[in-house]
């Protein structure tokens, strides 16, 4: 691979004055933005600062309303993402661009020159895949896929297409430390090629690792740059939301009382040929506790998610307890009315209907578990506006949830925004137990800092919190004890205090023997 066709000198992309309206809304506004060649360039603001906008007008998915971009020297009009690709621009975005019925090797077909087999495109698809760390099997269908591996999909897609720019939006979310040191390697060989990478990331300590220059945003303006490697994480964090970003203070967390929530040898069956099987997951919550468990993505996270919430009750009713009571064989909102509260993984289309209002959602999540406050008497059981609107205001002043107006459609808040409601639609009910998916994937440091806040004080309140993620400094900010899940099969669980990122790094190779045999491991 390499940037033929590219001028030794002088900027490879300039933006200048760009703007997107949307309405009378300011997305972006008047930005000025270069990009030079072989440079790892940092876009950074918090969620709704317009880095999305920014980039989707680059990569064709968006029109400017105003303003210019050159490409190469030259002024381009890019239509479509088509149009971009044919440039050298390449994107990973965010929320993925997949079909959920195709495969693999047909997604990325989608994005391929026509002419080329399906054979040949799977085999380089497997091939380079391999090569960057980033396993996937062609043939699997997307929708057996776990976020992280459909976030592959896409890594390897762009790749495929030996881009001269490369936009990544979060790239390593939902990639473990491992994987995310193999991803930067293949940044910098990006990088020594003489492409240039365009690089969105929440993650400020990777901002600084690998970046050259960063260009802050905050509500669609240009207001600094910077060179990252002279900052500090505070400093950025700074920049990006205008204060001080509040630490996560998890004093108070010590408190243990009983069982609230319980897995008593939980095993499932594999639902698809691509999924993996639960085996003999045996795990307690306690209220007062924050129980994280870590692990590399496709390890049954998903799976033990639906298996705790209900989405897909167990064979027998004794292998999960809530409050001491059996509920494995009952569905999700009969844990609810138990006192229960879940998010999921997936923002849209699993926690939210894009298309529907803030309250229209609420009402989807709580209309059996908030039956008498939502819905009114009688066979039709008419909602009551007012009462779901007033709740709906209330969840986005106590979680900061910023949006364009005052019941607008989930779809179009900002990912953090939109996962500070869905978080607060839970806690706004004060669950006695609450299990979580990914809690902070893809937002901003103060979105995250709020949300891993109200994680913990909701445990020091006497609840039971169990919370999945594959971000180690989130389990490490939030969690009292903390377990890995590895193909499928829990390890004993921890205090966090006695646990470091090598040995969770162990545990996720499938280590699940006690502390003292991690070390053995480790040190040999």
């Amino acid at each position: 691979m390499s940037a033929e066709g590219q001028p030794a000198t002088g900027p490879l992309l300039t933006v200048g004055q760009l703007t997107k309206l949307f309405g009378t809304f300011a997305a972006c506004n008047g930005i000025d933005l270069e990009i030079r060649p072989g440079e790892i360039h940092a876009l950074l603001g918090e969620n709704g600062a317009g880095k999305s906008t920014l980039v989707k007008m680059l990569f064709g998915v968006l029109a400017p309303t105003s303003g210019d971009i050159v490409w190469q020297g030259q002024t381009v009009r890019i239509a479509s993402p088509s149009a971009a690709r044919k440039l050298g621009i390449g994107m990973v975005f965010q929320h993925f661009s997949l079909f959920e019925a195709l495969t693999v090797a047909e997604n990325i077909a989608l994005s391929m020159a026509p002419g080329i087999s399906l054979n040949r495109i799977a085999e380089e698809a497997s091939a380079l895949s391999r090569s960057y760390g980033l396993p996937l099997d062609p043939k699997a269908h997307v929708a057996d896929l776990s976020v992280g591996e459909r976030q592959r999909i896409e890594i390897v897609r762009a790749l495929l297409q030996n881009p001269k720019l490369i936009i990544l939006d979060e790239p390593t979310s939902v990639l473990t430390p491992q994987e995310a040191d193999r991803l930067f390697e293949t940044l910098n060989k990006l990088k020594a090629e003489g492409r240039s990478v365009l690089y969105i990331s929440h993650r400020l300590e990777e901002v600084q690792r690998i970046c050259d220059r960063a260009t802050v945003l905050r509500h669609g303006k240009v207001t600094g740059a910077c060179d990252p490697r002279r900052e500090t994480p505070s400093s950025l964090a700074r920049m990006m939301v205008g204060s001080d970003v509040a630490h996560v203070s998890a004093e108070g967390t010590s408190t243990r009382g009983a069982v609230k929530l319980e897995a008593r040898h939980l095993s499932a069956p594999a639902r698809t040929p691509f999924a993996v099987a639960l085996k003999n997951i045996c795990l307690k919550v306690h209220a007062g506790e924050v129980l994280a468990i870590a692990g590399v993505a496709g390890n049954g996270q998903g799976e033990l998610f639906d298996a705790l919430s209900g989405e897909y009750p167990a064979a027998i009713d004794d292998v999960v307890r809530i409050a001491d009571k059996p509920v494995g064989t009952r569905g999700i909102n009969a844990r609810r009315l138990m006192g229960a509260g879940f998010v999921p993984e997936e923002r849209h289309g699993h926690a939210a209907v894009s298309a529907l209002s803030l309250s229209d959602n609420l009402i989807l999540a709580r209309s059996q578990s908030d039956r008498r406050a939502f819905l009114g008497g009688g066979v039709l059981g008419l909602i009551r506006q007012d009462a779901v609107k007033s709740a709906t205001r209330r969840i986005a002043q106590a979680m900061d949830v910023r949006k364009s107006g005052d019941n607008p459609p989930a779809g179009s808040l900002s990912g953090g925004n939109l996962q500070k409601f869905i978080v607060g639609r839970e806690l706004d009910r004060q669950p006695t137990v609450l299990v979580v998916n990914q809690p902070t994937w893809g937002v901003d440091a103060g979105a995250a800092s709020r949300i891993r806040q109200a994680l913990v004080d909701l445990a020091k309140s006497g609840s039971a919190v169990l919370v999945i993620s594959q971000d180690l400094d989130e389990i490490f900010e939030v969690a009292t004890e903390i377990a890995v899940i590895s193909e499928g099969r829990l390890s004993d669980i921890y205090p966090a205090a006695e646990l470091s990122r090598e040995k969770i790094g162990l545990l996720m190779g499938g280590m699940h023997g006690k502390t003292e045999t991690a070390e053995t491991a480790h040190a040999h």
